[in-house]
């Protein structure tokens, strides 16, 4: 790492012409990378539902109806001659933009009726990937949401919806950026009261942000990427770059006000602060690559973009910004006040705790215990329309869906039979006790020379409820028989993704407790930052399950609850927040590790560490957390979920747990933080890593 610094010392002026063309480059390369991303579906593969998803499209011609046509009566009941005539009319208009139409007014069944008889519903199935059936649907949602003297039309189902998602999705991120990044900078301007410095530290953060959405775009010819990849590089990309850089810098003004020449700070802060900006780095880094141990594109496409973001914004921050330093002439009187570093308030805060680590510690825990208190009565379930405002117009939809209708046809579950089953009482027998299952109001039928397929269509109750549930017990009928429909694939969809989380909290827990002991070659500290970050995501948790799950934030942020989370935003708020306050804690207990080392007073070595650390973790997690709570101010609830709860995370952490908990309990353990078995210590003398080495 010192020979890095020393590289880029004497090779500043290539190193920022080179890091200008691979930004420019990027940024030209990158402008296509949205492009070429693929919308995705709560589909696990492999599963039971696709396979029965297959074999209705390919041996029955069908599929799950994804788009939804409304039809609303001006007058009189949807069987009246006039709205009857227009309504197959419309139905008609639509088949041969589509594989498959089913209308009442063909039908007639019961399903496709409102309870009222004033609304009936046209059923499409649109065939195609995700991308490619949303990018039709587009474009049918415009053409047939109408209205004239006789019905009014709107537009809804599945892909729908989830395509105005994606929409307002991107709407709500671009609007945060542009409100993020000129406040990010003003904060920078502040800390560092260098106009200089702060667009450089905003530079690495672009660079990031520019470099992973061009290696991205590479990716898609390797991979399905999903446009959730370009999210994550936006929230990431800003404010990792910040975080490397505000280290970097505060150790290059230690190192100036401590008499070092400019070029000799540079080499030392790359030495130190950069060693552990690289292993903060891969922290992060394992966290979120634990997301491709998830079967499901989406969720690996956030691990891509995870780890390209975090390896582009480490190269940043110790190449580009070190010969940026070295090419900046630094002012006496801002760069060699070592802000950073000169006892103050942490310590004495710090030192505070450590008079009664007990008292203050514990009542401190007993409040975050409280804060996290909701997270017991956490219950996960599946998503649905009401993630969208409520003035979306497929949400409108199946708002009036909901109401108005007893059941729905649109999430029927399909039961497939192959062979000759489909005559006489066998068949009969299975389509009444299929019939009978709690929650299936209408069983219909249809057979051809493959076989044969029954279509249950549930309650609006039944779909209120425990969907897996109910999935189950269809499939307990015959277990030989294929179960598809969109319940089925969203039952597996949370199956395929809970059965994954003991594994992936495991290793990260494994992980980062390795590269911790490697940097502090303890066994009590990186078991004491398991907990103290557990605990920080358990009040995160509590926020999102009381605020979003139960409704409490509903009136400020102006979203529908449900009463349940979709499991697979908080498995990513998990991963992202856990590497976060992992590389937090990195950076405090190098510099306490490094103080010890120096001093071997180990309450001394804890103050100071703070008092260094500090206040460069309470920056960055300012800047980070204003990053995550811009998007809180979006309309997509999971969106707001994300935004609110990294927000709570990273403000708990940076406060009351680094401030407060991590002294307390240092206090509290004495010599045994640095304890390690004989064999141990001899690994972490050979392999170790730390700030002083």
């Amino acid at each position: 790492m010192f020979k890095l610094g020393r590289f880029a010392v004497r090779r500043r002026r290539l190193i920022l012409i080179v890091a200008a063309i691979v930004a420019v480059a990027a940024a030209v390369v990158g402008s296509g990378t949205l492009a070429a991303l693929s919308l995705s579906r709560f589909e696990a593969p492999g599963t039971e539902s696709l396979r029965a998803a297959e074999v209705l499209a390919e041996e029955f011609d069908t599929g799950n109806p994804n788009l939804t046509l409304l039809v609303t009566a001006r007058g009189g009941d949807v069987d009246d001659p006039r709205n009857a005539e227009r309504g197959r009319a419309l139905a008609a208009e639509l088949a041969p933009e589509v594989r498959q139409v089913e209308s009442y007014w063909d039908r007639e069944s019961p399903a496709l009726k409102s309870e009222d008889g004033s609304q009936a519903l046209i059923l499409a199935w649109v065939p195609g990937s995700a991308t490619e059936a949303r990018k039709a649907i587009a474009e049918l949602s415009e053409r047939f949401t109408r209205a004239d003297d006789v019905i009014t039309v709107g537009v809804g189902g599945q892909d729908e919806v989830f395509r105005q998602v994606g929409a307002q999705a991107a709407k709500d991120f671009l609007r945060a950026e542009l409100i993020v990044v000129p406040v990010v900078l003003l904060l920078l301007i502040l800390l560092y009261r260098r106009v200089s410095l702060a667009l450089t530290t905003l530079g690495v953060g672009l660079f990031a942000m520019v470099g992973t959405l061009a290696a991205l775009r590479g990716l898609t010819a390797l991979t399905e990427v999903s446009t959730f990849a370009a999210n994550i590089t936006l929230v990431m990309g800003l404010a990792l770059g910040v975080d490397y850089c505000l280290f970097v810098i505060a150790r290059y003004r230690e190192e100036l006000a401590g008499g070092a020449s400019v070029p000799e700070a540079v080499e030392r802060a790359v030495a130190t602060a950069g060693r552990t900006v690289l292993f903060s780095g891969l922290t992060v880094a394992a966290s979120l690559a634990m997301l491709l141990l998830f079967p499901f594109p989406f969720l690996r496409s956030f691990a891509y973009a995870g780890v390209l973001v975090v390896g582009f914004a480490v190269v940043g921050a110790l190449t580009v910004l070190p010969a940026a330093l070295a090419s900046l002439k630094p002012h006496p009187a801002v760069e060699r006040s070592n802000g950073f570093g000169a006892l103050g308030f942490w310590a004495r805060t710090a030192n505070t705790v450590m008079n009664r680590p007990v008292l203050v510690g514990g009542a401190v825990l007993a409040l975050l215990l409280l804060l996290a208190s909701p997270v017991l009565g956490l219950k996960f379930g599946l998503p649905d329309d009401r993630i969208l405002p409520a003035d979306a117009s497929s949400r409108i939809v199946q708002d009036q869906i909901r109401d108005g209708f007893g059941q729905e046809q649109t999430d029927a579950i399909r039961v497939i039979a192959k062979g000759a089953r489909n005559e006489g009482a066998q068949d009969d027998d299975f389509a009444a006790r299929l019939g009978d299952v709690p929650g299936i109001v209408q069983v219909d039928v249809e057979t051809n020379g493959y076989g044969t397929v029954w279509t249950a269509i549930p309650s609006q109750g039944a779909l209120s409820g425990d969907v897996p549930e109910l999935v189950a017990k269809v499939r307990a009928l015959q277990p030989d028989y294929l179960v598809g429909g969109y319940p089925a694939e969203l039952a597996d969809f949370r199956d395929a993704l809970t059965d994954r989380v003991p594994l992936v909290v495991a290793l990260i827990l494994i992980i980062t407790f390795v590269l911790l002991f490697l940097m502090t070659g303890s066994i009590l500290l990186p078991l004491k930052a398991t907990v103290l970050n557990l605990l920080s995501l358990g009040v995160m948790f509590g926020v999102v399950v009381w605020g979003f799950q139960n409704g409490n934030l509903s009136g400020v942020l102006d979203f529908t609850p449900t009463g349940t989370l979709e499991p697979s935003i908080p498995i990513l708020m998990f991963c992202i927040a856990y590497g976060l306050s992992m590389d937090y804690e990195v950076f405090m207990v190098s510099r306490i590790a490094e103080e010890y080392a120096r001093t071997g007073d180990e309450r001394a070595a804890v103050a100071t560490g703070i008092q260094r650390s500090a206040p460069l973790i309470t920056a960055a997690a300012a800047i980070l957390a204003l990053s995550f709570a811009a998007y809180a101010s979006g309309s997509v609830m999971y969106l707001q979920m994300l935004g609110a709860g990294m927000a709570v995370a990273i403000i708990v952490d940076a406060t009351f747990v680094r401030a407060v908990l991590v002294p307390a309990l240092m206090r509290l353990a004495g010599r045994a933080n640095w304890w390690a078995p004989g064999w141990l210590r001899h690994v972490h003398t050979r392999f170790g890593i730390s700030e002083s080495r």
